[in-house]
């Protein structure tokens, strides 16, 4: 009996508008627990720990280009889990959106330890304003995979609202990233 093989089908978008839609399909496949990826001469070879890494980091930027409309509260949690889990420490990152909620830039802000981060309003308002950012969505880590939000997070996210407010960018949500995503929007704290 030969070796038990599975094959992975992979459509990713990658956010430009060819005539495909930006969907391209990619070969994968698993043997005995190995995995293969299909090279760019059609053969398939075992992957290296780089090249999943490389493939897994086009995928993540594919979402975050510049340009990018982040329409739903889904589609940003799916691509903060991407950016923030692998960290042990806490690691405060900022979306800064234009007025159509398209993507200026990600930016990581703040490093912390394993159970907190100092965040600066101020640093945070200057960041705002270099990208002439009409909002922000704010979003950090929770190392311990626990997403339920601090009574520090929820300070730290009214003042940052607050400061924000004071130079018309609005605040449109805080997503803290466990083994879930928890999102203050869709609780009502923001």
């Amino acid at each position: 009996m030969g070796a038990q093989q599975t094959f992975y089908f992979l459509l990713t978008h990658r956010g430009d508008n060819s005539p495909s839609g930006g969907v391209f399909l990619r070969f994968i496949f698993l043997e005995n627990s190995m995995l293969y990826i299909k090279n760019s001469s059609g053969r398939y070879c075992l992957a290296k720990e780089a090249d999943v890494i490389a493939e897994a980091t086009d995928i993540y930027n594919s979402f975050f280009q510049r340009g990018t409309a982040l329409t739903s509260p889904e589609q940003a949690m799916k691509c903060l889990k991407l950016k923030l889990a692998p960290f042990e420490h806490e690691v405060f990152v900022c979306l800064f959106l234009d007025n159509q909620h398209r993507l200026i830039s990600c930016d990581e802000m703040f490093r912390g330890t394993i159970d907190s981060a100092s965040v600066y309003p101020r640093e945070v308002v200057k960041a705002a304003l270099k990208h002439n950012a009409a909002a922000v969505m704010l979003a950090h880590n929770h190392p311990s995979g626990i997403s339920e939000p601090s009574q520090a997070d929820k300070t730290i996210t009214s003042k940052l609202k607050e400061a924000l407010a004071l130079v018309d960018v609005r605040t449109l949500d805080h997503f803290v990233v466990g083994e879930t995503v928890y999102s203050f929007a869709e609780h009502g704290l923001v």
